[in-house]
């Protein structure tokens, strides 16, 4: 399968060759405070099968609750978060699902596995029939 997707500006491109991916939300605070939101959403892939197809990400290191890198990757002129490589997962890509094409965004209509859920916060709940874990397990 391929999933293709871009940021919001149109700037950077990606396509992903994958035969499955995991989808997982991730409530920890990096992730929030990277993206302003409560959550993200992500499709985890193989490392090696995604490629960026068009333009180049700016990045950012921040040190995640493992005390290992989280190399944030964004889009240099809308900003549009693009993709996460942690280095406690050195051969999987974390892909933004907000930048997926074709309602990428959907996961497939469901979600594998919902992380830090110990910083979940209080007006969301468990999402039925995804595995919960306390961190990054």
């Amino acid at each position: 399968m391929v999933l293709n997707g871009s940021c919001m500006c149109g700037g950077v491109h990606y396509a992903v060759q994958a035969e499955e991916y995991m989808s997982a939300l991730c409530h920890c605070t990096d992730c929030q405070k990277w993206t302003g939101g409560a959550f993200t959403s992500n499709a985890v892939v193989p490392r090696t099968s995604f490629k960026l197809t068009k333009g180049t990400c700016t990045s950012y290191d921040a040190k995640g609750a493992s005390g290992k890198i989280n190399k944030h990757f964004f889009c240099p002129t809308c900003g549009s978060g693009i993709y996460t490589e942690l280095e406690i997962m050195p051969d999987m890509t974390c892909v933004k699902a907000g930048t997926l094409d074709n309602k990428g965004v959907e996961l497939n209509g469901k979600i594998d596995v919902e992380l830090y859920v110990k910083d979940r916060t209080g007006y969301l709940s468990a999402v039925e029939g995804a595995k919960q874990a306390q961190t990054m397990e």
